[in-house]
């Protein structure tokens, strides 16, 4: 399962830009949802399950649960700040820390003590603090409001709350302003900052991606794909309050558990126009470039031993999202899909225009969206080529497009910045920039090079932007005088251009930040059309339907996947496919019995060595029927009791249609067994102090 973002890979939050969406049905009768921790459907948890989750077991399980800025969901699993999350989740600092002739990524990572713990050079952990209802604030700040006005109010407006809500120290706290159910509610949530986060342990990749691409999105699986991090505070590690007692057993067939976690998007609110644009514009285009990228990287990764090593995580992260996206086509030609989708307009549409008053309320958001997803269509591909760097790949050039533009919008006032340079969240591009993490140059000259070439080939050789990039050079020899002549590569250059703000951005003679410079005022432009003509109109027709689908059915459901914490529900359990039942466990003598000495099917020597040690019948990776996507790897599964016994890390080949619907009779989450993380630890890799420091809730 891919995380929901990492810098390292192509910027797909620009391909979900402004999606109008429609509130979902409730299924009184499924374990779909990725409820918000404020709103859990207690009645629906009784009524299937028999569970009732206290006051005091929420605020535990919502204190316990973290998220990695990067895109992935973490949990604490000891009083002494000790996280666990997915290897994958982890793969960036591991390649990170590989210097000296290491190569963390692929032969894991283990320490003796908290001493001898390195920290990643690009991570942040945040907790969640507290939700905040600020619906009925944004909702006057808004009304009356159309295109430019309403996204200037809706900046400033989330700018203030986010202000307020920072105030005592922007270092330590988060506050992002989040729209649920796009537009219906407004919340302000509040995390805990943790930039000091430390590797403690990481199996081999062998293990962690056993099986590789084939059986990536399948089961049965057999991955130990899991990560310890450890949060510090003050150079010492963090004491917290509440974390999740691991339980060494696992989990039963049939029980009921949880996640909590951070799903990152999804798109089961969007109405059938929204769906097409998927389906014939943006899926094909984001598989199209990743599928190209894939082929560059892989060729460079057989140049050398060091680049093999500089691409590695890349390509994993890649090929993941690939497997991710082409499986979007299949969902998106399914007319299943569209037809449900149809109806369920046509029935909400049918219900407004049989009540005149209705019809003065609300209008025809449709017709509004579809105004939007002209303008949308229009600017799709200078849009996702220039302002979401899609034609300028590489670490370099992003670190040159976020210091002109922060240089800009720190010049303004708070309230008429973009969301992402308001005051409470400049402590956060600081820190990225202020980066330890090594920048490969040959890397980022194929990146880049693969990116201008792309940049030609979908605007056209003729284009302006082409013209004002490229001029007469070549993408190869372009991207070579760039990465040459630049020093951003150095953090101490980045910092010093961040504190010499405006003037030291237009003094600067650095050549990436020349062409940042250049383009900024075209990036901004379809910055603003992006906003004002497709984002804001789009989520005004949402509010529309959202508020229009709560009058004529009076429930409440949850909202789509906005990378925040999330309680979804549900049982551990197999499913029949092709009427063959596909149990719900896999074991350790599963995976000696798959292993065939070749990759990706190949097991390292302290596993070989252990397989006359280890418990052939001890759980080795499960499924459940939890509602997950892309963003929930690292999630906890919960049992009723709070304990912690598995580690989501991934979903069958039926939860790839998880985007846009949920299926309890296929669709499945799939997770590390806590049973196989301790007799892991214990007979393979040996390391007694971690697996005590589980075992005991602290070190």
């Amino acid at each position: 399962m891919s995380s929901f973002f990492r810098r390292s890979l192509l910027p797909l939050a620009v391909l979900a830009c402004a999606p109008a969406v429609l509130p979902p049905v409730p299924f009184a009768h499924a374990d779909e949802g990725m409820w918000t921790m404020d709103h859990l459907p207690v009645d629906l948890m009784k009524q299937r399950y028999g569970f009732t989750p206290t006051a005091a077991w929420t605020e535990r399980v919502t204190k316990a649960s973290a998220r990695l800025a990067l895109g992935c969901s973490a949990s604490f699993v000891s009083a002494d700040g000790l996280v666990m999350t997915n290897h994958h989740c982890a793969n960036e600092c591991l390649q990170q820390l590989s210097v000296k002739g290491k190569n963390y990524f692929q032969d894991g990572y283990s320490t003796k003590s908290p001493a001898d713990e390195q920290r990643c050079p690009a991570m942040e952990l945040n907790q969640l603090d507290s939700i905040t209802d600020v619906t009925d604030r944004m909702q006057t700040a808004l009304r009356g409001k159309d295109g430019a006005a309403y996204t200037t109010a809706r900046q400033a407006e989330e700018s203030a709350i986010e202000k307020e809500c920072a105030k005592d120290d922007p270092t330590k706290w988060r506050c992002d302003v989040i729209s649920l159910y796009h537009g219906g509610r407004t919340a302000l949530y509040r995390y805990r900052r943790y930039q000091d986060v430390r590797m403690v342990m990481a199996p081999d990749q062998n293990a962690a991606f056993f099986g590789g691409d084939p059986d990536n999105f399948n089961f049965p699986r057999y991955d130990l794909d899991m990560a310890f991090l450890r949060v510090y505070a003050d150079g010492k590690p963090a004491k917290v309050d509440a974390f999740l007692p691991f339980d060494a057993a696992g989990p039963k067939e049939g029980e009921l558990v949880f996640t909590s976690g951070n799903p990152g998007s999804t798109e089961r609110e969007v109405p059938l126009a929204d769906l097409e644009f998927s389906r014939n514009v943006s899926v094909p285009f984001v598989v199209d470039n990743y599928s190209a990228l894939d082929g560059a990287l892989w060729q460079y990764s057989r140049e050398s031993a060091a680049h093999h090593q500089q691409a590695q995580e890349r390509i994993f992260g890649i090929e993941n999202s690939l497997k991710v996206y082409r499986g979007r086509v299949d969902v998106l030609a399914d007319p299943k899909l569209l037809d449900a989708k149809a109806k369920s307009e046509a029935s909400l549409r049918d219900w407004i225009n049989a009540d005149p008053k209705r019809k003065e309320t609300y209008g025809d958001p449709w017709a509004k969206n579809a105004e939007a997803l002209a303008v949308k269509r229009r600017i799709f591909k200078p849009y996702v080529m220039l302002e979401g760097s899609f034609g300028l790949q590489g670490e370099l050039f992003q670190y040159a497009k976020l210091l002109v533009r922060a240089a800009n919008e720190r010049q303004k006032p708070d309230a008429e910045r973009l969301t992402a340079y308001h005051d409470a969240r400049l402590p956060a591009l600081e820190a990225e920039l202020g980066s330890t993490a090594p920048v490969y140059p040959d890397l980022e000259k194929t990146e880049l090079a693969f990116s201008l070439s792309k940049l030609r080939q979908v605007l056209g050789a003729d284009d302006e932007m082409v013209k004002l990039v490229l001029g007469k050079a070549s993408p190869d020899d372009l991207s070579e005088t760039l990465v040459k002549g630049t020093k951003l590569a150095d953090p101490k250059v980045r910092l010093a251009l961040w504190k010499g703000g405006a003037d030291a951005i237009a003094a600067s003679k650095d050549p990436m930040i020349v062409l940042a410079r250049a383009l900024e005022p075209h990036t901004r432009a379809l910055r603003k059309q992006m906003d004002d003509e497709v984002a804001a109109p789009s989520r005004q027709a949402s509010e529309a339907m959202a508020k229009a689908r709560f009058e004529r059915d009076g429930v409440s459901s949850y909202p789509d996947a906005t990378f925040t914490q999330r309680l979804s529900f549900g049982q551990v359990k197999g499913w029949d496919e092709n009427g063959k039942t596909v149990p719900a466990f896999t074991y350790f003598s599963g995976l000696y019995d798959r292993a065939t000495g070749s990759d990706p099917f190949k097991l390292t020597k302290p596993w070989l060595d252990a397989k006359a040690h280890v418990n052939m019948k001890t759980p080795y990776d499960f499924v459940s029927t939890n509602d997950i996507i892309g963003g929930n790897s690292g999630s906890p599964v919960i049992d009723s009791e709070g304990h912690a016994v598995g580690l989501i890390f991934d979903g069958n080949i039926h939860s790839l249609g998880g985007d846009f619907y949920y299926d309890e009779g296929t669709n499945r989450a799939v997770a590390v067994d806590t049973a196989a993380i301790m007799e892991a630890l214990k007979v393979v890799y040996k390391n007694q102090a971690l697996a005590n420091e589980l075992s005991q809730g602290h070190l």
